[in-house]
């Protein structure tokens, strides 16, 4: 049994729709894992096996229950810029193309999805499927692995989704019902109207409107909520608002900017501004250069943009800078690229760390950690061991320089400065505690101790989300819909089908 997820647009939240349909599936005992034959975003995730996929699929699958593995999207995109991307195909880095050869791998590319999706159909009782961007782009439809291919393909059951509070939900809808392929539009089973704001009742009309016209039942109305769950990708960025804590946390918002997931259990509880770089840095308390897709476009970015010159200046005056993978890799004294991630040559870098990184092969390090922070650091002696995962392209000489952790990371001489290679640092409730009290000490105000949680790992997140959706969607017509989602199992690929590399 499955069933498919699409939206009239990007950002309508199809991806927190099938984050509450998973746990309202594992509530009713059902065994569900979550699927997205193609992601595109720079929020990524590494499972225990080492592979990399979109950090969506990765919630999807904990608020499924189960364990988050390569099958569950196994194409992700990751921008790099100028119209060129890196494909991460089963959690490992494929290839990087220019959008216009991409499509040229359509075949290829989706035989590899419905194998997994394949995988997944047997090894769970439910599998629910999230489109990415809006349905109904009928100039991709004959490359759209996304969305029309695959539900062209297996002919499961849809559930359209659309966001009420951009406006124009009817057109939303019915515009994306008229333009879908007959053979797609003919398995809409279902309307989901998303973030609304308001008396639902007030809508009531709305929805006899939209199910007279489409001949399609509203399942449900959901109503506008703000649960934290860690952001799909760059789009959530805007939407971010600076909390009005004593303490200002800047982070540099680089274009090319990843995995700024990685701050959001720090956004809870500091203010924390994703600042342009450029911008006066010296009113603020700490400065974070998070991670990117691209490290040497962006630290050219920064020093086009001056804010090379204001990263030295606050550093002068003693503001604590925190360096994340890429962040940490434009702290060194200079990065050598052999050709591999931008022009073969040596750059200068921002000299905070006696560092030195060298790109020298496409491989990547993908893998979950686990590690002692040292003394080094006024930040680090209180942090406690601390989780998370590594991403990253490049290998790092930390010569005699002080290592932050057990192995890994640096510390500048004086302890104002240190970098890692590790995401989800600060979504360990401890390394928050051990940045904002050095913080408020630093500053002369009190801290008083945030609750723990982790914006990835926090169940009860999963069952609040799910439960705002309960109150206001028919769920035994969902699950009813779902059951009668047998895939065509003309579809079912054999390894050899499709190449096209």
């Amino acid at each position: 049994m499955s069933l498919m997820i699409l939206g009239t647009a990007s950002h309508v939240g199809k991806s927190i729709t099938v984050t509450a349909i998973c746990r309202i599936l594992s509530d009713c005992g059902y065994h569900v894992a979550p699927f997205k034959s193609q992601n595109m975003s720079l929020n990524s995730y590494v499972t225990a096996t080492g592979d990399e996929i979109g950090i969506a699929q990765a919630v999807q699958a904990l608020a499924s229950r189960t364990t988050p593995s390569a099958e569950m999207n196994p194409i992700l995109l990751k921008p790099k810029g100028d119209g060129e991307s890196q494909i991460v195909l089963m959690g490992k880095p494929f290839c990087d193309v220019h959008i216009g050869e991409y499509y040229t791998k359509t075949n290829y590319l989706l035989n590899i999805a419905l194998q997994a999706f394949w995988k997944l159909q047997d090894a769970y009782e439910m599998v629910v499927i999230e489109g990415a961007g809006g349905a109904a782009e009928c100039n991709l439809y004959d490359r759209d692995i996304a969305n029309i291919l695959p539900a062209q393909k297996l002919s499961l059951p849809i559930i359209l989704v659309a966001d009420i509070e951009r406006g124009g939900v009817f057109a939303q809808v019915l515009g994306t019902l008229m333009l879908l392929p007959d053979d797609v539009r003919q398995n809409v089973r279902g309307i989901i109207i998303n973030k609304f704001c308001g008396d639902y009742r007030l809508f009531e009309d709305g929805k006899q409107f939209l199910e007279d016209k489409s001949g399609i039942p509203v399942l449900g109305v959901i109503p506008y909520f703000d649960i934290p769950l860690p952001s799909e990708d760059s789009l959530s960025i805007k939407d971010k608002k600076a909390g009005k804590t004593g303490i200002r946390i800047a982070i540099l918002h680089l274009p090319k900017i990843s995995n700024f997931t990685d701050f959001e259990l720090l956004e809870q509880h500091a203010s924390v501004e994703y600042i342009q770089p450029g911008t006066v840095l010296s009113s603020f308390d700490c400065i974070i250069i998070p991670g990117t897709k691209n490290t040497i476009a962006d630290l050219q970015y920064l020093y086009d943009s001056g804010c090379a010159d204001q990263i030295n200046t606050a550093h002068n005056t003693g503001i604590p800078i925190i360096g994340i993978c890429g962040g940490y890799q434009m702290l060194g004294k200079t990065i050598t690229d052999l050709g591999h991630e931008s022009i073969k040559g040596t750059y200068q870098g921002l000299g905070l760390l006696n560092i030195t990184t060298q790109f020298s092969g496409y491989e990547k390090t993908t893998v979950q950690v686990t590690r002692t922070p040292l003394n080094h650091s006024p930040i680090l002696r209180r942090m406690g061991s601390v989780s998370g995962y590594e991403i990253h392209t490049g290998d790092t000489a930390v010569g005699d320089c002080k290592s932050a952790f057990d192995g890994e990371g640096a510390v500048s001489d004086d302890e104002q400065v240190f970098g890692t290679y590790m995401h989800g640092l600060f979504l360990n409730i401890n390394a928050v505690h051990a940045l904002l009290s050095y913080l408020s000490e630093k500053k002369g105000t009190e801290y008083i101790p945030a609750e723990p949680g982790n914006p990835i790992h926090d169940d009860t997140a999963y069952d609040m989300v799910a439960r705002q959706f309960e109150q206001s969607l028919d769920v035994q017509a969902l699950i009813a819909i779902a059951k009668e989602g047998i895939p065509n199992t003309e579809s079912r690929p054999s390894a050899d089908d499709g190449k096209n590399t």
